[in-house]
């Protein structure tokens, strides 16, 4: 033990020349600290060295010094990961901890008797998962969005009324949930007995790669009541209230949930909003209220501002194979059948409950983009002024390419977000699937103060 805690205090004096933001604070990495000093405890213990008493509990008004390290993203890594191996034969620790390397930095490794413990900062903690598998049995894992505290530090010195929260079906890109401030609440990807939070611990392209290759089908689950509170919680530390948009009730267990947690955590001040809808549905919606929230908008009205959006907003999504909606129970075999023999597409929508229904069938892969984009003609004429669109796709990009460009020339939208759907969706839809979303703002009233 003496030595692990020897070669702990080593690693720990190099995390500053690791991570720029620790450099610039002049700092070590506070988890890496706080992992020798429990080594240190344990040795001093272990050398007979008496417990001391804990320190009184001190309050009052601190400054919050991590708030004032802004984490640069092309500079540091995003995830603060943890993962513990039991194994026969675990390696030595300075080759896991070369290994390590070429995933991140800041990395603490110890390997005692048969359990093999590493804390590595990183932007792909699945990848730091699989690979630390090899080893043994995975026993815990842990995956911290550090970016997302730091937000959230930063957002709390500069006093929001308004916390936005969605859920990670949202499919916004990490910058625009950046520059926002909108938390996302983990949904669960299983693959077997391995399970992930979505776009934590499994982000969409490794989702992908791991569905061609695994011989087992995914399946996906509501967040946890624990993922909930913890987020919900950090929520409210940042703002007085609190607006949750969350993946379509009919489709997903998620809002109940949320609902649940904050109940049990005794969390006050959630405006819940089910966005009736999924993906970008739900990203849309949330970006929307984190925009008034920056207006000055209060939590209530934030909500049935997001409510009044979401009845005249919709979408079209289409898939291009049925073995996915046949293993999820959405479609019969018979159906499944009858509609690969004639190369049938379905165009689907999702109706004002967020329930899919069916709209329309196209025969061939060629002809969907043009018949979804003659409907979408009809569904907004008269022209809106003021409508986002978001493209998402199960690795088709050659669609979602033709629907932006089309959209963008048509419209002059404010956004046209395209993003790669996410595992907790893809699970469902399949390869080649693809979806867009429309959001029209017009009608919004004037900030509150003004009405």
């Amino acid at each position: 033990m003496s030595r692990m805690l020897a070669e702990g205090e080593v690693s720990l004096a190099k995390t500053p020349q690791l991570m720029a933001a620790l450099r610039e604070a002049g700092v070590v990495d506070a988890g890496g600290k706080g992992f020798v000093r429990m080594l240190e405890g344990v040795v001093r213990y272990i050398d007979g060295d008496p417990i001391l008493p804990a320190a009184p509990i001190e309050t009052g008004e601190f400054a919050i010094p991590a708030a004032e390290v802004e984490v640069a993203a092309d500079k540091d890594f995003q995830y603060c990961t943890e993962v513990m191996v039991k194994g026969e034969q675990l390696p030595a620790a300075n080759d896991v901890r070369a290994q390590m390397r070429t995933f991140g930095g800041s990395i603490q490794v110890v390997v005692a008797g048969d359990l093999l413990k590493i804390h590595v900062h990183t932007d792909t903690p699945d990848a730091v998962f699989t690979y630390a598998a090899r080893w043994g049995a995975i026993e815990s894992t842990k995956a911290e969005d550090m970016r997302a505290q730091h937000r959230q530090l930063s957002h709390h010195e500069s006093k929001r009324t308004v916390a936005i929260v969605a859920d990670s079906s949202a499919d916004l890109p990490d910058a625009v949930l950046d520059r926002h401030g909108i938390s996302l609440v983990p949904l669960q990807v299983m693959f077997g007995e391995e399970t992930y939070r979505d776009r934590v611990e499994l982000k969409p392209d490794d989702f992908y790669r791991k569905m061609r290759t695994s011989k087992v089908h995914p399946t996906t689950s509501q967040p946890t009541i624990a993922d909930f509170v913890r987020v919900l919680r950090d929520a409210r530390a940042e703002a007085p209230d609190v607006v949750a948009v969350l993946l379509s009730s009919r489709l997903s267990g998620t809002y109940n949930a949320g609902q649940t947690a904050a109940r049990t955590g005794g969390i006050g001040a959630v405006h819940f909003v089910d966005s009736a809808s999924a993906s970008l549905g739900v990203g849309m919606l949330a970006l929307r209220g984190a925009e008034l929230a920056e207006l000055g908008w209060r939590g209530p009205e934030i909500a049935d501002e997001l409510r009044r959006i979401r009845g005249q907003s919709g979408c079209f999504i289409t898939v291009d194979r049925f073995d996915n909606l046949l293993r999820s129970g959405r479609v019969t075999r018979g159906k499944a059948w009858i509609a690969g023999m004639l190369d049938v597409k379905p165009v689907l929508q999702l109706d004002a409950l967020g329930a899919i229904v069916p709209v329309d069938r196209v025969r061939g892969r060629n002809n969907v983009v043009p018949r979804v984009l003659s409907l979408l003609e009809k569904r907004l004429t008269p022209r809106p002024q003021q409508v986002r669109f978001g493209i998402a796709h199960a690795e088709a990009p050659e669609a979602a390419e033709r629907l932006r460009t089309a959209l963008a020339a048509a419209y002059a939208p404010r956004d046209v977000f395209v993003t790669t759907v996410t595992g907790v969706i893809g699970t469902h839809v399949g390869f080649g699937a693809w979806a867009v979303f429309w959001q029209v703002e017009d009608g919004t009233p004037g900030r509150p103060g003004a009405r």
